[in-house]
């Protein structure tokens, strides 16, 4: 039976929890994920959580921050006066997500706090500082031969 290796376009079923059993993310009830290993289409530690499962085959591990989505990063907290933003943002709260544009770049970030005259706003992953935990199943590991 072959194995996932470097180059394969495989499919996988997921689920995806926090250390403390919070369900973040799972393919349950849709199409299997599809991505080829090594083009980094996901996160470091789940590309080599795939390598070496054959069809069929099925593995929990647990990723570090480091090989998921990096640690949480202060220099990607950011306050901004509310003089400086548009009209239409005047009224948000903590917890809103809001999207932001710099170097032609668009992310998303996070109000974190607001205060009388200005607002912190994260731009960390909301998993980045996370240790998560993937069940993983191998569906298939596609024929790249014409």
């Amino acid at each position: 039976m072959s194995q996932a290796k470097v180059g394969d376009k495989v499919s996988v079923h997921y689920t995806g929890k926090l250390e403390n059993g919070e369900m973040f993310d799972t393919s349950e009830g849709r199409s299997p994920l599809e991505f080829t290993i090594g083009q980094k289409q996901m996160i470091p530690g789940f590309e080599q959580a795939v390598i070496g499962l054959g069809e069929g085959g099925r593995k929990t591990v647990s990723i570090p921050a480091a090989e998921a989505y990096g640690e949480h990063r202060a220099e990607l907290i950011e306050e901004v006066k509310k003089s400086e933003l548009p009209p239409d943002l005047q009224g948000v709260e903590v917890g809103q997500q809001l999207e932001a544009h710099q170097n032609g770049q668009r992310f998303v970030v996070k109000v974190v706090e607001v205060n009388d005259d200005s607002i912190k706003l994260d731009a960390n992953h909301p998993l980045a500082g996370q240790t998560l935990v993937f069940d993983i199943e191998l569906v298939k590991i596609h024929s790249l031969l014409v």
